[in-house]
């Protein structure tokens, strides 16, 4: 990458005051962004501003902090339509983030299931993508299937292509796994549904950051994402839904907000999309999400995924010099996390000594419990890389990594 290009990077880092500080007496060099990204100065200065000059509840107020508040409210709407190209505005539910999206899917779709139908997901979904599909076949009886991978960590599609059938009425899968960085073949998933008519669900969390979605050119039934994997804030997530489902499947909560008329005989539930947007929302939040998603327009994206890549490649090129190492996850098509285990070691104890060096990798099994049991570890240690990191970063990573291996041998 040119020297140009490096300084342009040096000066988006500027933007993310959480970096300039030191744990353990080392600079903080924080590569957990799978798990959360830290947040530019443009958002948090949105959302103080918010606080301080706008806060009020949302909609049906005629004073001008409430007027002012809808419009940064239903603002942010906006920008997540455009970001998502989605069709219109009231396609765009406002959610707690994709935890919240999926189980609002998965009990509001209930109606929709039978008996034996079945609901597939892929082996290396995150736990938020198993448990509310299985309370959901608790619930009807419906049956859940997995789609198998191989041991690169890539959907075997074949085997995919033969499990879809007449019974088969909705597909959850993630885009981008957190775990192994795999960037699914989602074009050719959903096109496949799509010849059986099955629903099509798409957990976005970790692709929204780093890939251009396009909702209406996939073809998808759910797009699904959370603020606070954007630069946004926690607490905020959004859902993308077509219009005709939408209008189908019942709420998820009831009371203000998600009805047009209640008597005590009967209510009648309001237009999309306060349907699905029940009692006072996060409107500080949804201005932050608005406001990284400013952020992320600001940049030139196709150059970020390059930058993240060559950060990825660079540590990955070094990690497999290191004897006893293990990558878990070796798509060709993936995004900016490497996942590995270290012979004779557990990845905590590697994670506690890389912290004293101040740098924050993830350690565990990534709310993937399954896919950890496939490849038969307890878990891994998880560098996932963004645009404010630099080259060397890893190598003082890389030197942490080696201090551990000394030290735990």
């Amino acid at each position: 990458m040119k020297a140009k290009q490096k300084k342009a990077f040096e000066r988006i880092r500027e933007e993310f005051p959480i970096l300039d500080q030191k744990i353990n007496g080392e600079d903080l060099i924080y590569l957990d962004n799978a798990a959360s990204t830290q947040k530019p100065k443009a958002v948090i200065n949105a959302i103080k501003d918010y606080y301080e000059n706008d806060h009020s509840n949302v909609h049906r107020g005629v004073h001008t902090l409430s007027v002012r508040a809808t419009e940064a409210y239903e603002n942010a709407r906006v920008k997540v339509t455009e970001f998502l190209n989605s069709p219109n505005n009231h396609q765009i539910i406002f959610t707690k983030g994709t935890t919240d999206s999926i189980n609002l899917i998965a009990t509001s779709i209930t109606s929709l299931i039978n008996e034996n139908d079945e609901i597939l997901i892929t082996a290396m979904e995150h736990h938020s993508n198993i448990v509310p599909w299985q309370e959901l076949c608790k619930r009807t009886g419906a049956v859940l299937k997995i789609i198998p991978i191989n041991e690169n960590g890539e959907i075997l599609i074949d085997d995919y292509k033969d499990m879809v059938s007449a019974k088969t009425k909705l597909i959850s899968v993630v885009h981008l796994s957190n775990t192994l960085g795999t960037i699914n073949p989602i074009e050719d998933i959903i096109k496949i549904a799509k010849s059986h008519d099955v629903i099509t669900v798409i957990d976005g969390a970790q692709a929204a950051g780093h890939l251009p979605i396009d909702v209406q050119q996939l073809d998808c039934d759910f797009y699904l994402f959370s603020g606070h994997k954007i630069f946004g804030p926690t607490g905020i997530g959004v859902l993308y839904g077509k219009e005709e489902i939408l209008n189908r499947i019942d709420p998820y909560q009831y009371g203000g907000e998600m009805i047009l008329k209640v008597t005590f005989e009967k209510t009648t539930y309001n237009s999309l999309p306060h349907k699905f947007e029940a009692g006072t929302p996060n409107i500080a939040g949804a201005v932050g999400i608005g406001a990284s998603i400013d952020f992320i327009n600001s940049l030139d994206r196709d150059l970020c995924h390059e930058y993240e890549m060559s950060l990825h490649d660079y540590a990955l090129n070094q990690l497999e010099q290191i004897d006893g190492i293990r990558i878990i996850g070796k798509s060709s098509h993936k995004s900016a996390i490497i996942s590995f285990v270290i012979d004779g070691m557990h990845p905590h104890d590697i994670g506690t000594i890389i912290n004293q060096k101040g740098i924050a990798v993830r350690t565990g099994h990534h709310c993937t419990m399954p896919l950890m049991d496939f490849y038969e570890i307890p878990g891994t240690v998880r560098a996932s890389f963004s645009i404010y990191n630099n080259h060397s970063e890893i190598d003082k990573l890389i030197d942490a990594i080696k201090l551990a291996i000394k030290m735990l041998k």
